[in-house]
């Protein structure tokens, strides 16, 4: 990696700074969200581990227009925030539509960086998925059609579960817990926010941990399949990480890698939450519901 300022890496990756409407955009999360949960039949805070970070919210599917009411697909929805920001229930509002279309929704939580390290966020995830997989069709998902998708930091977390050896998590488990994955504006390559000065002393990655940790180092997955959008008007680094692990895992792998016109790193999770959005649209078809 060439040597770049500090300055450099804060311009390419604090999304947030380059935004300035984001307070109102995360005010309107939280308010969606809310209404989300008041409005949609929902299982608040199940836990999936033994630590206060380890719930998860279930949103079941409504089921209309002709619909069957047998087994739904499962979407498990991975927040971003940089591992260090946000809660689930910021963005219980992604679960709308998909539980109209007849999807199961889960949002796991989990805890935040610097508490605890991004492989030990990673590690919860894993748990949070196994439990998806072993208890799902109390709440009528099926486990053999699991989904995950995540924004920013949840986009990486997305690409380690499928990404995940799952026979060596469990003996109980699949070698293909979840069938595809979806990646909103991901980070794949986490060297480059060791030099980032706004992320670098709440993650403190050292360089090994960084390289055990990116996806794009990482051999591609044996099953499934990863769609990876970005945002038309997100930084260079961010379409550069979308466009590396469709090199590092192949076209076979990572079947969609593409830009979505007109909107930056936080404005691109409207177009997986709305029913006309792009990323929704790919969301509904790894479901089979499209």
């Amino acid at each position: 990696m060439s040597r770049r300022s500090g300055s450099w890496y804060d311009a390419q990756y604090n999304a947030r700074a380059a935004i300035p409407e984001h307070p109102a955009i995360l005010q309107s999360w939280f308010e969606r969200s809310a209404q989300a949960r008041a409005e949609l039949p929902c299982v608040l805070d199940v836990a999936y581990g033994a630590a206060a970070s380890e719930t998860l919210d279930i949103f079941k599917p409504m089921v209309s227009g002709g619909r069957s009411a047998g087994p739904a697909p499962v979407l498990v929805y991975i927040h971003g925030g940089y591992w260090r920001a946000l809660n689930k229930r910021d963005q219980s509002f992604v679960a709308s539509h998909f539980a109209e279309a007849g999807a199961v929704v889960v949002l796991p939580n989990y805890a935040l960086a610097p508490a605890v390290t991004v492989k030990h966020i990673v590690l919860q995830l894993v748990q949070a998925v196994a439990w998806v997989y072993r208890h799902i069709g109390r709440y009528g998902g099926d486990r053999a059609r699991i989904v995950v998708a995540g924004h920013s930091a949840g986009g990486h977390l997305a690409a380690m579960m499928l990404a995940c050896q799952w026979r060596e998590v469990a003996g109980d488990l699949p070698a293909q817990v979840v069938q595809s994955a979806l990646a909103l504006s991901g980070v794949f390559e986490l060297e480059p926010l060791r030099h980032a000065p706004f992320l670098r002393q709440d993650l403190n990655l050292s360089r090994g941990e960084a390289a055990l940790l990116s996806p794009a180092l990482m051999p591609a997955p044996a099953h499934g399949r990863l769609a990876a959008l970005v945002g038309g008007d997100e930084s260079s680094e961010f379409q550069r990480q979308n466009a590396l692990i469709r090199q590092a895992w192949g076209a076979q792998r990572v079947t969609l890698c593409e830009a979505v016109p007109g909107h930056h790193h936080m404005s691109v999770l409207d177009t997986l939450a709305c029913p006309e959005g792009r990323s929704h649209q790919v969301a509904l078809q790894l479901l089979g519901l499209r």
